[in-house]
């Protein structure tokens, strides 16, 4: 996009030339235009260079599987934490564990994260709830938690979590778990924090903080940052912005805000609480505005912001481990919480691959796959209409095929522990489900789990998340 360039329409801006990564770009905004077919559709079809074997099922593989496999009875959250402590003994002393999802809108996939937070809390000490989600709704419900507000964590939810795959009852309940927890046990808080950037806005919470903190420590920077500040604030629609605004005007203001984060970066000294906070804010804002800077249009640049994002949540997640000097679960898409991506080219270092680089062992990642069923995604982004959209079971071929026959029931695994008989199928790329905001059913996304995953939780059937 260029200065003489028309501003891309929202519409335009799902369908650019690079479609892929206009539409996973988009998705990370505001729920995007679903292309999935209609729940009556046809079994899907593997992706070009991906041919489904003909033979029969390897025995070997599933029956490896199985005598490393754990029943999984419930994924209710009420459900006993014995069921989980197999679970438990996988995860060992991981300071960070990233639980993913294979779709942002099934019901088991969130009811299971209440679950096993409840458990880590419980039994192995965690403290923090991480959600990839923006910085700023992170922020409201982590003080609802905390105790503030009216009470209504469902209204709380369908506010801050508005237009967002979150904005659903499984995870008000969570939030309202977290809340009465804090209240039986206030000396030992749980805290409920967000790591995205920006998106789909800042909203102003984050400038006030910046901006309250120079004024009490560093009033001699307050007025150049408020200046830098003025014509950003309040940030709330990244679509609309990314659609509207000019991409020499983004870049500029993305360039102030770098100059608003330099000038917070001298104003104080690693160490104090209030500095890091305020800093940490101002960092976020800087590189919200730098990842508005891409040209949808022009696919290095879309792949350079999705680098920088999955590099700003994996500093957020640390940072707030930093912070609360606890064990954090990270929850997030299979795509962000395991080391590879079923679109490499787009997400070429995931999230899970920057934390396991930095914590080493420190971190676990476990991911999730089902094997028919339910999930929302979004079909009219102007409408905010989340709609059900159902796949048949997996088909010969499918990761999820074999997956479905070594347990008639749910269950979980450590891949680490896979015998040679599974490994070379665990680590060879099949087509597998694999949905976000939206999702492509033909062809199939391809994804060897061995290399994705340490843990790997299986669910036969899934259904749709529950709207507020």
């Amino acid at each position: 996009m260029t200065a003489t360039r028309k501003p891309l329409a929202r519409r335009t801006l799902l369908t650019a030339t690079v479609t892929t990564a206009a539409a996973a770009t988009t998705a990370l905004l505001i729920p995007a235009t679903a292309t999935a077919a209609p729940a009556s559709a046809a079994a899907p079809s593997p992706a070009p260079g991906t041919t489904p074997s003909t033979s029969p099922l390897p025995e070997h593989v599933s029956e490896a599987l199985d005598r490393i496999s754990h029943p999984l009875r419930s994924t209710e959250p009420d459900a006993p934490n014995a069921g989980l402590r197999a679970l438990g003994s996988m995860i060992g002393g991981a300071r960070v564990v990233g639980l993913g999802e294979a779709t942002h809108g099934s019901h088991e996939f969130f009811t299971m994260k209440h679950r096993v937070f409840r458990y880590l809390v419980e039994e192995k000490g965690f403290t923090v709830f991480a959600l990839e989600a923006s910085w700023s709704a992170g922020l409201e419900l982590d003080a609802f938690v905390q105790g503030h507000g009216d009470g209504d964590a469902r209204r709380l939810v369908r506010r801050v979590m508005a237009k967002s795959p979150w904005q659903r009852r499984e995870f008000a309940d969570l939030v309202d778990w977290m809340r009465a927890y804090n209240r039986s046990r206030p000396q030992h808080p749980v805290h409920f924090v967000g790591t995205d950037l920006g998106l789909p806005g800042i909203g102003d919470r984050p400038f006030t903080e910046v901006t309250a903190y120079l004024r009490k420590a560093a009033p001699a920077s307050l007025s150049g940052v408020e200046q830098l500040y003025a014509g950003l604030r309040p940030f709330d629609d990244a679509i609309g912005y990314l659609s509207r605004i000019p991409a020499p005007e983004r870049q500029r203001n993305a360039d102030l805000a770098q100059q608003a984060l330099d000038l917070v970066t001298a104003a104080g000294k690693p160490g104090d609480e209030e500095y890091d906070r305020a800093l940490q804010h101002a960092r976020n804002i800087a590189r919200t505005f730098a990842f508005c800077t891409m040209q949808v249009e022009d696919r290095p640049s879309v792949i350079a912001a999705q680098v920088l994002r999955d590099r700003a949540m994996t500093d957020n997640t640390l940072w707030w481990q930093r912070r609360y000097g606890g064990k954090v679960l990270l929850s997030a898409h299979n795509g962000h919480a395991g080391y590879r991506s079923t679109d490499p080219v787009l997400y070429p270092r995931t999230e899970g691959a920057l934390l396991r680089e930095t914590l080493g062992s420190d971190y676990v990642s476990v991911g999730f796959t089902f094997g028919s069923g339910s999930f929302l995604t979004e079909v009219d982004i102007f409408a905010d209409d989340w709609q059900s959209t159902t796949v048949p079971p997996a088909t010969l071929g499918m990761n999820e095929y074999l997956l479905d026959r070594v347990r008639p029931r749910d269950y979980y695994l450590d891949l680490r522990q896979a015998a040679p008989a599974a490994r070379t199928w665990l680590d060879t790329a099949h087509p597998t489900y694999d949905a976000g905001t939206t999702f492509q059913r033909d062809p199939l996304p391809t994804l060897a789990l061995g290399g994705s995953y340490d843990v790997l939780i299986h669910l036969h059937r899934v259904r749709a998340a529950d709207k507020l």
